[in-house]
């Protein structure tokens, strides 16, 4: 997976990601060489490099797979099967067996579950346990397993594999 300077700055990155990103390659403006992902995700981190993402011409389907693989990391927290229902359709509709309108009315239906997640008092003592050292281990934990399914999605696209993300 590949972008270029010029595609990320005409995203309008942040300053202090883009000047990061620019001295890890020894430059001092954008240019139209190409740049794997993979050099923004060692000389920034995951956060830019995701956000880097949008930078990038194509791979619908994969990016899709990617977030529905993020999301599915913690399905087991969905109480709700409206929730889960939309990792299906996404994962479907990244496939191509599954319409824009199924997409969008599986993401309303799991929008209209978390709102009503959010009003429990379940969802307070989720996000008060989520600030103590277990919660930190499993926030650094989860953060490390995408940063793994993430270089193993680029390295599929760079080496002209099918990504799947129900397979390692």
């Amino acid at each position: 997976m590949k972008t270029t300077l010029q595609q990320i700055r005409d995203c309008s990155p942040c300053h202090e990601g883009w000047q990061t990103l620019l001295s890890s390659l020894g430059k001092t403006k954008a240019d139209n060489e190409e740049l794997c992902l993979l050099h923004v995700l060692e000389s920034n981190g995951l956060d830019d490099a995701l956000w880097c993402l949008r930078a990038l011409q194509g791979y619908d389907r994969e990016k899709r797979l990617y977030a529905v693989w993020c999301a599915s990391q913690v399905k087991h927290l969905m109480t709700d099967s409206r929730s889960f229902n939309a990792l299906v359709v996404a994962e479907r509709f990244a496939e191509g067996d599954a319409s824009r309108e199924d997409l969008e009315a599986a993401g309303d239906a799991a929008w209209a579950a978390a709102r009503a997640a959010a009003r429990d008092a379940a969802w307070a003592a989720a996000r008060d346990a989520a600030r103590d050292a277990a919660g930190d281990a499993a926030w650094d934990a989860a953060r490390d397993a995408q940063k793994s399914e993430f270089i193993r999605m680029v390295k599929c696209i760079n080496t002209g594999e099918r990504y799947d993300i129900n397979t390692k």
